[in-house]
């Protein structure tokens, strides 16, 4: 990769998508790991141990890995940022739904094999995840989404930086024009 005159350097380039990439993993670990201890709490109330709390951190690294690689690397959802950001929002808060289904497909089939459940086997089991609790927790992870790409496409509109400037900052009574 070469760097452009007056462009950013290779470092700064890499800083920036390090410091999206860990901001990405602590939103989402805090939010998969608010869903296992609510899991926990409502399953304690009926006596049922629950303790893939590991997992939830993994499950967080990943996603925002392919967060980042879609975004910066696929450009997914880019077709959508001339319409209203709710658009772009939306859109992306519904793939990224999927795509976390998906990898609890996976950890679920790959769970399942790795205790010595054959591939048949857990292909049943994974068929019969698909229940309410299953819907529940794709409710869940949507209502997540929503604002985490809410964000994000303020953040592209309003310029790198500027959400953090508003939230953190202490200038929220600027004007956004100024």
């Amino acid at each position: 990769m070469v760097d452009t005159p007056g462009g950013p350097s290779k470092w700064h380039r890499v800083r920036a998508e390090m410091v999206d990439y860990w901001a990405n993993v602590l939103y989402l670990a805090l939010f998969f790991g608010f869903i296992a201890n609510y899991r926990r709490l409502i399953l304690a109330h009926y006596g049922v141990d629950y303790t893939a709390y590991g997992v939830e951190f993994f499950k967080a690294v990943v996603l925002a890995k392919i967060i980042l690689v879609a975004d910066k690397g696929l450009h997914l959802g880019r077709g959508y940022e001339d319409r209203p950001l709710a658009i772009p929002t939306l859109y992306k808060a519904i793939l990224f739904t999927l795509v976390v289904e998906c990898l609890a497909v996976l950890e679920l089939l790959g769970r399942n094999m790795f205790h010595g459940s054959s591939l048949e086997a857990s292909i049943h089991v994974v068929a019969g995840s698909f229940t309410s609790i299953w819907l529940a927790h794709v409710m869940v992870v949507f209502a997540a989404f929503v604002p985490f790409f809410a964000f994000r496409e303020l953040e592209r509109v309003l310029g790198k930086g500027r959400i953090v400037q508003l939230f953190f900052r202490g200038e929220s009574g600027t004007r956004l024009s100024e």
